[in-house]
């Protein structure tokens, strides 16, 4: 059976809307003398990042988890010193992606941004000049719950205040499209703004 036409968008965020450009980390890792990727690394460990992206800890402390696991390699000092920094950086919007949502937006479709963020997140929003660009936002660290939960999902379609069935989801993880797809939802696995042909097919825009 044909799936009904949707009437509304979720867009991940990072990857998606916002790209970050890796030659700003690993130039201050070189800056510091920290290894190579190592930020990263450290900031997406699964232990230390899920607490932060579930509204267990806030991201101030999240940050502070960070240099506190560089110390070792740098001292306390270099380490504060070398995250300020690497924060400082919040990312580039899309230009693409951006008009896609202005024109999908004025044809009638509610988009919102479905993300596993801290809750710094508004900040960055305010920051990248985003504010007032999409219907709703959706930051696991507020619902408690982060993608790829089924939980997640209909907390955004909630939002939404449209049935899983007529939203379609866009993010650039294989496992996020999966999750969105178990939740009932419609999704595509971003790539590139080459995408945008499909999006508007999909959209009847």
């Amino acid at each position: 059976m044909a799936r009904e036409r949707p009437t509304a968008l979720l867009l991940d965020f990072d990857g998606v809307l916002r790209h970050w450009d890796p030659a700003v980390a690993a130039g201050i890792e070189r800056e510091y003398g920290l290894a190579a990727g190592v930020l990263g690394e450290i900031a997406m460990h699964w232990g230390r990042l899920q607490p932060v992206l579930t509204g267990q800890v806030s991201h101030a402390d999240w940050v502070s988890s960070v240099a506190d696991a560089l110390t070792e390699s740098v001292g306390p000092d270099r380490a504060r010193a070398a995250v300020q920094q690497w924060q400082r950086y919040r990312g580039e919007v899309d230009a693409d992606v951006l008009a896609f949502v202005r024109e999908v937006r004025a044809a009638g479709v509610r988009v919102g941004l479905g993300t596993n963020a801290t809750d710094l997140l508004d900040t960055d929003l305010a920051e990248l000049g985003l504010v007032g660009e999409l219907d709703v936002v959706v930051n696991s660290s507020v619902v408690g719950v982060h993608k790829p939960a089924k939980e997640y999902f209909q907390a955004a379609c909630d939002a939404l205040a449209t049935p899983p069935a007529r939203v379609l989801f866009v993010d650039d993880e294989d496992w996020a499209v999966r999750g969105a797809r178990v939740a009932g939802l419609s999704a595509y696995r971003w790539s590139g703004p080459e995408g945008l042909r499909y999006l508007r097919a999909a959209l009847g825009c």
